[in-house]
């Protein structure tokens, strides 16, 4: 990742896809964070064994339990998170955690788009907020910018299914409470961006293209670590030119 190192950064549903490839790949850098925290729904489960061994042999790895849906999980992921910065601030955080479960204009349900919409979109809002205050503490303490040049950044892990300029049909993208969710995480990261911009907080949506995950499926067409060296070569050079924007793991502008 040329550009810029980020000091600090949270990952949510690192347990897995490109969450996990995140984690590995910024700890894989040149230099790596200093404190680089993976958050998941069970840290104890199964599912979060590769995440533990990473965590045996990185020490500035920490795994820290968040469910994006309980705002009681989310205060004290943020707070423990705030005891290991000791006041430094986070740089960057990931909101990369969300859920597709397959729905069409026939099928859905008022419950379908509830939890999607919980998850997608009020998730993001309530751990942005939570973790909000390490954001300014970073600014402050950097000028605005953080280290190798890089300004602390919200990152909200959108799709071009969201996008209405260039909207994928629905008989190739059939889930339509987790389109419409995503559409409405492009306008919060718009929303933050207005809010934050002042306290030197750049806010950004990214598409990581179609990647070969558990959500993705074996049918897309890119892997997911070529996926996420992309996202971080686009991390590393964020600047207010991509300030409210949706771009993808190229760093094209995607229009929405």
């Amino acid at each position: 990742m040329s550009g810029c190192n980020f000091c600090s950064v949270l990952v949510t549903g690192a347990n897995r896809g490109i969450g996990l490839e995140l984690v590995k790949q910024l700890l894989g850098q040149p230099k790596p964070p200093q404190k680089l925290f993976a958050t998941c729904r069970d840290p104890q489960g199964s599912g979060a064994q590769e995440l533990k061994k990473l965590a045996s042999k990185h020490p500035n790895l920490v795994i820290l339990q968040l469910e994006s849906t309980d705002e009681g999980s989310i205060e004290a992921a943020a707070q423990e998170a705030e005891a290991h910065l000791a006041g430094k601030g986070l740089t960057l955080l990931i909101n990369n955690a969300g859920i597709m479960p397959p729905s069409t204009l026939e099928s859905v349900t008022q419950d379908d788009m509830l939890s999607v919409f919980h998850t997608n979109v009020v998730g993001p809002m309530m751990i942005t907020k939570a973790f909000l205050p390490m954001l300014i503490a970073a600014a402050k303490t950097t000028s605005g910018k953080g280290p190798g040049g890089c300004r602390p950044a919200v990152i909200n892990f959108s799709t071009i299914g969201g996008s209405i300029g260039n909207a994928p049909h629905m008989g190739t993208f059939p889930v339509i409470a987790y389109r419409c969710s995503k559409r409405a995480l492009n306008m919060l990261t718009q929303c933050q961006a207005l809010e934050y911009k002042d306290k030197g907080i750049l806010c950004v949506a990214i598409h990581p293209g179609w990647v070969k995950t558990d959500l993705g499926t074996d049918k897309a067409a890119l892997e997911v670590k070529d996926s996420v060296a992309g996202i971080l070569r686009v991390l590393s050079g964020l600047s207010e030119e991509q300030n409210g924007r949706v771009v993808d793991w190229e760093g094209r502008v995607v229009p929405w």
